[in-house]
């Protein structure tokens, strides 16, 4: 399709100025012309796809909040996973994207925003960066997302992909053990966690604010774990929720 594509453009530009390019010449136009139709036919697929993603994985089980669609729609996943891995973006699947690490499918991303029930004035903290869609998806909600990941190579390219690309500040991005949170931006409104602890870290308990949330996958690192959510009452009570059995990567710490 791609040598298609580009024969198509050749003889275009044939037609169109009356003449024929040759060598070197040829091949560089040819290429330039090539990638800009190639990336566009990229972008519009792409777009479509997410489009169906959106009405087949999420609007037809049970996401319904606007603003969380609305992220979704909007977010492009393909541009959070590795270039082999583009074609399945807008799969019901998880993915891998290096270091041991996966970007959570669709649907469990906006089932967790879902619960989480953001508003834009709310502050949040992200635990476990990964590839930084996540969190792309939360600042399409509320500017104030701060997200953190344990994993440097993934924490210097989530930062660089979330600030160049999405808005973020660079202070927004933290490279750094997520167990213990963000005191210096606490209290948050929301936590979300997507690596899996085998208990709540007292830490994100104690940095929610009260009549906060967390959503939070909890349970063995070997098994599956319950995807729970946590919340804060005025009063600084501490309610949990167990929503449905999910398997996640498990939360690492620094030694």
């Amino acid at each position: 399709m791609k040598s298609a594509r580009l024969l198509t453009t050749c003889q275009a530009w044939r037609h169109r100025f009356g003449f024929r390019f040759s060598g070197s010449l040829l091949m560089l136009l040819l290429w330039s012309a090539g990638a800009g139709c190639t990336i566009g036919d990229d972008a519009e697929a792409f777009t479509k796809r997410r489009h169906r993603m959106v009405e087949e994985q999420l609007k037809a089980r049970d996401i319904g909040d606007p603003a969380v669609l609305k992220a979704m729609k909007q977010v492009p996943r393909h541009e959070f996973v590795p270039k082999q891995y583009r074609d399945l973006a807008y799969a019901d699947r998880p993915l891998p994207i290096g270091e041991s690490q996966t970007i959570s499918q669709p649907y469990i991303v906006a089932l967790m925003t879902q619960l989480l029930k953001v508003k834009p004035e709310h502050k949040v903290l992200e635990v476990g960066t990964g590839s930084g869609y996540q969190a792309a998806v939360l600042h399409e909600i509320t500017p104030h997302v701060y997200t953190i990941e344990i994993v440097k190579s993934l924490a210097r390219q989530a930062r660089k992909r979330l600030v160049e690309e999405f808005g973020f500040e660079k202070e927004q991005v933290i490279y750094g053990d997520g167990y213990n949170g963000l005191k210096a931006e606490a209290p948050f409104d929301r936590i979300i966690v997507t690596a899996a602890p085998d208990e709540i870290p007292p830490p994100l308990l104690e940095q929610l604010a009260r009549g906060g949330r967390m959503v939070v996958p909890v349970g063995e690192q070997s098994g599956v774990q319950e995807l729970m959510v946590v919340t804060k009452n005025q009063k600084g009570r501490i309610d949990r929720e167990t929503v449905l059995p999910v398997r996640f990567v498990p939360m690492t710490r620094n030694e």
